[in-house]
């Protein structure tokens, strides 16, 4: 896809993390605030805020700009009633200390109501460095799902850890290599051949005393372990 010309003027309103990476990314303006006005002669507004502002603030546009938003879960229906919308959805994990070199190579979710938006979608994906893909809108919820359970629900999971190695004294930097080394494992090899541990060996016994473990110390956690034990015996033995 080609990139937008340098004469568009885009707009990017959300001052929040993906806001505050994603202009600068694009070589655009600050970010704006929610009910600061356009500059005169802006072409591409982007919608970087929460979901459920995107209607609300979608309705309070002029119409004439091509409008986009920034929401894996949502279509293009909500940015009614502007015709020519948009949608750029960085696949990437952004905190408050990240900036625009994090979204180069990830990928990025797009979709457009004419080919035209769909054009300026990937123009401006590749305007920031991130490597766009089609979605289709049927499909954007499992998509956000699978978005949610490879980030924010791989912190939570080594929040329970970490909480757990502390408790008997391991310190945060050793869980935390050994969870880089596993992700880097399921990065390179897949699951089942990354797969280590009690249940790929099919150490029932071991599994047995973690789960008394558990439920002597930390009870709370026992619904977390089972589920996911549940599913890593599903991944099966590594080849």
């Amino acid at each position: 896809m080609n990139d937008i010309p340098t004469s568009r003027r885009i707009a990017v309103i959300g001052r929040g993390r993906l806001g505050s990476v994603l202009a600068p990314a694009l070589h655009a303006e600050p970010p704006l605030a929610r009910g600061e006005p356009l500059a005169p002669g802006t072409d591409i507004v982007i919608l970087a805020v929460p979901d459920a502002a995107l209607a609300p603030l979608a309705a309070e546009l002029t119409p004439g700009p091509v409008v986009g938003h920034c929401s894996g879960a949502l279509s293009l229906d909500v940015l009614a009633p502007h015709v020519e919308r948009f949608s750029l959805h960085p696949l990437m994990s952004l905190t408050a200390e990240s900036g625009p070199q994090q979204l180069i190579g990830a990928g990025a979710a797009i979709a457009g109501s004419s080919p035209r938006a769909l054009a300026i979608a990937g123009g401006l994906a590749a305007r920031a460095g991130l490597e766009p893909f089609r979605l289709a809108d049927e499909d954007r919820a499992l998509y956000h799902a699978a978005a949610s359970i490879a980030s924010n629900f791989l912190v939570a999971l080594e929040a329970i850890a970490d909480r757990l190695f502390g408790s008997v004294g391991v310190e945060h930097r050793h869980a935390a290599a050994l969870a880089r080394a596993s992700l880097e494992n399921w990065a390179t090899l897949g699951a089942q051949r990354a797969l280590t541990g009690p249940i790929a060996r099919g150490d029932s016994a071991t599994v047995a005393r973690q789960r008394a473990a558990l439920a002597a110390r930390a009870p709370d956690l026992l619904g977390v372990f089972d589920a996911l034990a549940a599913a890593t015996a599903s991944l099966g033995a590594p080849a």
